[in-house]
């Protein structure tokens, strides 16, 4: 008898369309092996869940109530095996500004920042202190939002406005801005499956560029860096993977500039749309997409 996987696609974030696509991926895919259903979380998310009964539940949504550590209570409060990371390394992955300072603390360069909660008034008097504490150009984004929602890049002159395009946040990160190169990387278990370069023909890596064939953002893998830093990327990516103490698949952004790397943030539920990046990666290394989800199906169910 078929193993029953349900997978969770859509929910309430701003990642919507892209969870949903990455539901109707996942769903094409594993049906070959497993008995598999779609659910879009709804007030009778549980008794759906129940009805059901799934061996796993595939956590396809992205984003907030779906990556940050919420929906992962629910499911183990009902005794369900899930994919991907538990609450805490959830909740620590999402929320950018406790990702960074583990990452500060524990020697992995990440672009300095500052949290800010709409409390202070964003005068010549602020912006003076960001240009002393950061410098400028600078990045504004939520604490913990994720495929480069609410993300601007801002100057002196823009600063102001762009701060006030997410007030509906309670907090947001205001970071250096890093050039150079776009590098992630994967893992795999406990295992760096490679690193992929991005070349956005954007202005950078944002929402439209990761999920847009029109934005024709061009995809290099294995990245273009010598060796060693291949190396040392990839042993960045499974450092921070272990320090949020991730489970199943993770992806880390960096930025490499002048020979060294700058840890923006980790993915604890990675995309798996046609144009997402650790499918690209684990093909590459000769792992194909079923096998990936195949892995990432039987992984959830080796937990405890």
């Amino acid at each position: 008898m078929k193993k029953k996987v349900l997978i969770l696609a859509g929910g309430y974030s701003k990642e919507r369309e892209i969870s949903k696509q990455t539901g109707k991926e996942v769903y094409k895919t594993l049906k070959k092996k497993y008995n598999v259903k779609i659910l879009d979380p709804s007030n009778k998310l549980i008794s759906n869940i129940r009805k059901f009964k799934p061996n796993v539940i595939f956590n396809a949504l992205h984003g907030r109530f779906g990556e940050d550590g919420y929906i992962q209570m629910l499911l183990e409060q009902e005794n369900i095996k899930y994919t991907h990371s538990g609450i805490l390394s959830s909740y620590l992955s999402m929320n950018k500004d406790l990702s960074k300072k583990i990452f500060k603390n524990n020697k992995i360069s990440t672009p300095k920042w500052l949290k800010y909660n709409f409390n202070e008034k964003v005068d010549n008097k602020f912006i003076s202190k960001l240009n002393k504490k950061i410098g400028f150009p600078l990045v504004v984004k939520p604490v913990n939002e994720g495929s480069s929602v609410g993300v601007y890049i801002c100057n002196k002159q823009n600063i102001k406005k762009n701060i006030r395009k997410l007030k509906e946040y309670d907090e947001i990160l205001i970071e250096q801005y890093i050039p150079g190169k776009e590098i992630q990387a994967a893992i795999m278990g406990n295992k760096k499956i490679g690193a992929i370069e991005l070349i956005p023909t954007r202005k950078f890596y944002d929402y439209k560029a990761k999920y847009s064939k029109k934005a024709k953002t061009k995809h290099i893998m294995p990245a273009n860096i010598p060796n060693k830093y291949y190396d040392k990327v990839n042993n960045l990516a499974l450092k921070a993977h272990k320090l949020l103490k991730c489970n199943g698949i993770s992806r880390s952004d960096f930025r490499f500039y002048k020979n060294k790397f700058f840890l923006l943030e980790l993915n604890t539920q990675p995309g798996m749309t046609s144009l997402s990046l650790v499918p690209e990666i684990a093909k590459h290394n000769n792992i194909s997409f079923f096998n990936l989800l195949d892995w990432i199906v039987k992984d959830a169910q080796k937990k405890k």
